[in-house]
C-alpha cells in the first residue's frame, strides 16, 4: 500500500509536470488538446487492462508459456497478480489522469480566454468538463466491454508490450530483485 502511494505521487508529478509543460510551456492550444486527448486515452486503456485482468484466464497463458509464446508468461504474471494490476490501472493511473485531465481542461480554458477575451469563461468551465467527463465516461464503457469479451486477447496484447519492453531494457516489473546478503550472514 505504501509503494502504491508512493508510485501513485510520482506519477502524479510526472503527469502534471507534462500538462503543464504542453499547456502553459508551449502555449499552444493544439498541443494541449493533443495531450488531453493523449491523457484520456491512458485513461481508457489503463482501465480496459484492469477489468481484463480481473476477467482473463490462467489457462490458455500456461499452454502458450510453456510454449515460449512471446507475451504469453508476461500475460500470465499480470493475471497472477491480477489485484495489484488492477489497482494501479484503474485507481492510481485511471484516478491521476482524470484529475490532470480535469487540470489540463481549466488550463485550455485559460488559454482559449486569452485568446478570445469576448468568451465567457464559466461556461467555458463548464462544457470542457463537461466534454472531458463524457470522453472518459463513454471509453470506459466501451472499454469495458472490450475488456470482458475479449480479457485474454487484452492481457496478451499488454504482455506482448511487456515482453518487447524487457527485451529493450532488461527490466521486469514482475523480476523480484535479490539482494547480496554480506559476509556475516545478515
Amino acid at each position: 500500500i505504501f509503494l502504491v502511494g508512493i508510485g501513485s505521487f510520482f506519477l502524479a508529478v510526472l503527469f502534471t509536470l507534462l500538462s503543464e509543460f504542453f499547456a502553459s510551456k508551449l502555449n499552444s492550444l493544439l498541443l494541449s488538446f493533443i495531450f488531453l486527448i493523449f491523457i484520456i486515452l491512458i485513461n481508457i486503456a489503463a482501465d480496459v487492462v484492469g477489468t481484463a485482468v480481473a476477467a482473463a484466464s490462467h489457462v490458455p497463458f500456461n499452454a502458450k508459456a510453456a510454449k515460449r509464446v512471446e507475451g504469453a508468461s508476461q500475460g500470465l504474471q499480470l493475471i497472477r497478480n491480477a489485484d495489484k494490476v488492477a489497482n494501479i490501472s484503474n485507481d492510481v493511473i485511471g484516478d491521476i489522469t482524470t484529475t490532470v485531465s480535469g487540470a489540463l481542461g481549466i488550463s485550455i480554458v485559460v488559454q482559449i480566454i486569452r485568446v478570445g477575451p469576448h468568451l465567457e469563461q464559466f461556461w467555458l468551465n463548464v462544457l470542457f468538463t463537461a466534454l472531458i467527463s463524457v470522453s472518459i465516461v463513454t471509453g470506459k464503457a466501451a472499454g469495458k466491454k472490450i475488456a470482458l469479451s475479449h480479457p485474454d486477447k487484452v492481457i496478451f496484447a499488454v504482455g506482448k508490450v511487456l515482453a518487447k519492453v524487457e527485451r529493450i531494457t532488461g527490466y521486469s516489473p514482475f523480476q523480484k530483485r535479490r539482494f547480496p546478503r554480506n559476509r556475516k550472514g545478515g
